[in-house]
């Protein structure tokens, strides 16, 4: 479908199983919130790590929801997860203020001095 971006969301959790990965055309895989334990757990980082390869590996485009904290954002743009969204970025707003809020926003230093770093992330504000 022309114009149609089909997304996998909960991805690592419940029922987001690799077999939709081959049935539907995913555009998009959204990383759940609960791997961004990362920080703390193995385990959480490994998984991660594996899905934003995944991702990568089928050509789909990756975001990590519940980047609350820099280091978050900092670890995720080392492993090549291109968009982010979360508390670390923007707590949630009225509509009238987002696009002023978009216009505004700068990426913290560290995410800054990761992006130059990388090839390809580029840090995302408000996700729609």
């Amino acid at each position: 479908m022309q114009g149609v971006i089909f997304a996998l969301g909960e991805f690592g959790i419940g029922y987001s199983s690799l077999t939709y990965l081959r049935r539907l055309s995913v555009n998009l895989i959204k990383i759940d919130q609960s791997l961004c334990n990362m920080l703390n757990d193995a385990d959480d980082l490994s998984i991660l790590r594996g899905g934003i390869a995944l991702a990568k590996s089928i050509k789909c485009d990756v975001i990590a929801e519940g980047v609350d904290k820099i280091e978050h954002g900092t670890a995720l743009i080392k492993f090549d997860c291109e968009s982010t969204q979360g508390y670390g970025i923007a707590r949630p707003m009225p509509a009238s203020e987002v696009l002023e809020r978009g216009c505004h926003w700068k990426p913290s230093v560290s995410w800054q001095t990761q992006i130059k770093k990388s090839k390809t992330a580029r840090v995302l504000q408000i996700i729609i």
